[in-house]
């Protein structure tokens, strides 16, 4: 048998029956090459034109399948060219250019009718406008009525951490005040108190009471790290808020939580506050590290820092207070100021902090504040029963002649300033009812010029200069009063 016939003869035992993509349907032949037949079971009877050999069926299938994958490659000098231009000339390239990219949704942002998407880093970059030319509408990226993104309260923590000058971060938080009054008023609060870095009044004692080796552990488990490591990068890094940051940028999730919110981070901190008994340690870092997970960007960074109660921002409780007071001047609605006020912005922060001092609680100054203006906050915001009052502090003066220049025709008194452990006194009074309508404005002259409130039970508290509540280190004071208020 010639070398012709050996080839025929071993493409015929392994391919008895061949089905191909030509008309034929089936395809037998015997071992000789010269008796190689083809049979249709649609047209048997087939000219001889038409009959085509196994080799030319698999030449053309091979061809079709190789038309398909061929791509055309110009020559070197012209893909050159192509290239300078910007043309694609690679298969991934084009693939790349016919295949439409998903638009990123965490860098877009809310777009304006009229306007094409703007990213979050430009909408936020908004807040560093004069106050005067700033559009409240132009820094939110979520829709007017929907929760505050954390990441816009964590990414104007960052702005303010890196400016110096307190006129400017004044500013600023005015700025991030009014966006949220112009889009979520209701999220203000909560806002106002992680700005502040607390999460109740500090007369309440509610505390979150998580210590660096609660928050190592929550963030070994929610980024799949080692404590070991994480102790380590603490000791380099030396702030546990970065450690996370890091721990969060290197970490990969398969399913991506919901965004974090003001909202949901300020309740699951007070849900945190008042866990206790057994297992509330567990609990806590659970709560934790459902946060962490949820994490982005710079928000571990700052969820650290809060649950630590270091925010480090260099923002102080006087400034949010003046920005407070400016945010509403500028809200539009109460903001018209009588015509004696010569600067209403000065004057405004000036009642922010003069209300704040007699009821230190935002969860009350706010919706007043909201609902009746600036201007109105000093009737609907004074003095609280059980709501301790700002000390007055000490400021040194040069003479007497200064302190008469100061008050000009107002009365005051004059006391010597004693060193130690001042605080506040409470009374609080449920027999008033029952004495002599005489006795009872007796009672009230000498408890209002030391700041004694009546409440409704009859007990004494005591707290300190800032406003912690200390009854329990001073029972001889407790006797005291009590024998002091009965004898009259």
């Amino acid at each position: 048998m010639s070398t012709v016939s050996s080839c025929w003869l071993a493409q015929a035992r392994f391919l008895p029956l061949l089905y191909s993509s030509s008309p034929l349907s089936r395809v037998s032949f015997s071992i000789s090459p010269s008796s190689l037949r083809f049979f249709s079971s649609k047209n048997p009877k087939r000219p001889m034109a038409e009959k085509r050999t196994i080799a030319d069926v698999l030449m053309a299938n091979a061809r079709a399948a190789a038309a398909r994958k061929k791509v055309t490659r110009p020559s070197p000098k012209k893909r050159k060219a192509l290239e300078d231009n910007g043309t694609p000339t690679t298969e991934s390239e084009l693939k790349q250019t016919e295949e439409p990219k998903e638009p990123n949704l965490k860098k877009v942002a809310v777009a304006k009718k009229g306007e094409g998407p703007i990213s979050v880093e430009e909408r936020i970059g908004k807040l560093k406008k004069k106050a005067a030319d700033f559009d409240p509408k132009s820094a939110a990226f979520w829709k007017d009525g929907e929760p505050v993104p954390f990441l816009f309260v964590a990414r104007a923590f960052d702005m303010i951490a890196n400016e110096t000058g307190r006129i400017v971060i004044t500013e600023l938080l005015c700025n991030v005040f009014r966006t949220i009054i112009a889009s979520t008023p209701g999220d203000l609060i909560p806002v106002i108190y992680l700005s502040a870095n607390k999460i109740a009044p500090a007369h309440e004692g509610v505390e979150l009471g998580i210590g660096d080796a609660a928050l190592i552990k929550a963030l070994a488990e929610a980024y799949g790290r080692k404590e070991e490591m994480i102790k380590k990068q603490l000791k380099e890094l030396g702030d546990l808020g970065l450690v996370a940051k890091e721990s969060r940028s290197s970490q990969s999730v398969m399913f991506k939580p919901p965004p974090l919110t003001v909202a949901k981070v300020f309740d699951t901190f007070r849900v945190i506050a008042k866990e206790s008994g057994k297992d509330s340690q567990d609990k806590k870092r659970k709560h934790i590290k459902g946060l962490l997970v949820a994490a982005t960007d710079c928000e571990p960074l700052y969820l650290v820092r809060l649950l630590q109660s270091k925010l480090r921002i260099g923002l102080a409780e006087q400034t949010l207070l003046v920005a407070l007071g400016q945010a509403a001047v500028y809200s539009g609605k109460h903001s018209n100021p009588s015509s004696q006020i010569q600067s209403p912005l000065e004057e405004a922060a000036k009642i922010v902090k003069q209300v704040y001092s007699v009821l230190p609680i935002y969860d009350k100054i706010v919706p007043a504040l909201l609902s009746g203006g600036v201007w109105k906050l000093q009737e609907t915001c004074n003095f609280t029963l059980g709501v301790p009052v700002g000390p007055m502090l000490a400021k040194p003066t040069k003479g007497v002649s200064e302190i008469l220049d100061k008050f000009q025709d107002t009365e005051f008194t004059c006391e010597y300033k004693y060193d130690g452990e001042r605080a506040q006194v409470i009374v609080n009074f449920q027999f008033i009812t029952t004495f002599p309508s005489y006795l009872f404005h007796v009672l009230y002259a000498i408890c209002h010029s030391i700041q004694i409130h009546y409440m409704e039970d009859g007990s004494v508290e005591i707290y300190s200069r800032n406003a912690e509540r200390n009854t329990g280190k001073f029972p001889d004071v407790v006797h005291s009063v009590k024998r002091y208020v009965f004898y009259w």
